[in-house]
């Protein structure tokens, strides 16, 4: 059984969701330290002018070190008017900005607290989108007190998976010798990215999926799994 893990994203980019493809079970790492300035709370959209993030305010201040699933939404600042007016303005001419804007204005009207629910929902939401089936589970359900690659190989035992499929940064941090004396099998995610019609020239990669179903739609399924690399 082959498994893979990652923190709850927002918005997360083509890549987070081939890998979920890619596992026979994905679980959230919702119990991990949460980091600023990385793609927790923010992820990038293309616009006329390149790209440009979208990232919802957190309360951080006085909160030292916080988990993930413990950060907090900063409702104090209008963000959920700023996202969506920033969709409007970059995809209004996409071919199927109807149908994903609608879902948007619905989730963004909720008064959510919790940063990881609202992650949570939408990755969800673009799951069943992209007709992706793989079982999801919490790292906060396993009770994991390991570290580093400790914890990985930690919820491998406890999912009795066999197979552990990366991202391509793991090269630089995990202990490849661990899981061979575990006998887990080490792979690494080598996604390539597919090009497709964006609103605007040229073309820019490493945006959020939703630049890919705002544009693609109901094509946007194929389009993500054109390469098979792993």
């Amino acid at each position: 059984m082959i498994i893979s893990v990652h923190q709850p994203q927002y918005i997360p980019w083509l890549g987070y969701f081939d890998k979920i493809a890619r596992s026979d079970t994905f679980v959230f790492l919702d119990n991990v330290q949460y980091k600023e300035r990385e793609f927790q709370n923010r992820n990038k959209i293309r616009t006329k002018d390149g790209s440009s993030w979208l990232t919802v305010p957190v309360v951080s201040k006085g909160e030292g070190r916080q988990n993930i699933r413990d950060v907090r939404i900063d409702n104090q600042i209008p963000w959920q008017r700023k996202h969506l007016g920033a969709l409007r303005s970059a995809y209004a001419k996409a071919s199927f900005f109807n149908k994903y804007y609608t879902f948007f204005e619905e989730v963004l009207a909720r008064d959510w607290e919790y940063l990881k629910d609202l992650n949570i929902q939408i990755i969800e939401f673009i799951l069943k989108d992209l007709t992706i089936s793989t079982p999801i589970c919490f790292e906060s359900d396993l009770k994991v007190n390991a570290t580093s690659s400790e914890r990985i190989v930690d919820i491998c035992k406890q999912l009795k998976a066999d197979t552990y499929l990366s991202g391509s940064g793991g090269k630089d941090y995990l202990d490849a010798a661990l899981f061979e004396r575990e006998n887990i099998k080490l792979l690494y995610q080598d996604f390539k990215h597919s090009q497709y019609k964006q609103c605007f020239a040229p073309f820019m990669s490493y945006m959020s999926i939703i630049d890919l179903l705002f544009n693609c739609g109901d094509g946007s399924r194929k389009i993500l799994f054109t390469e098979k690399p792993v």
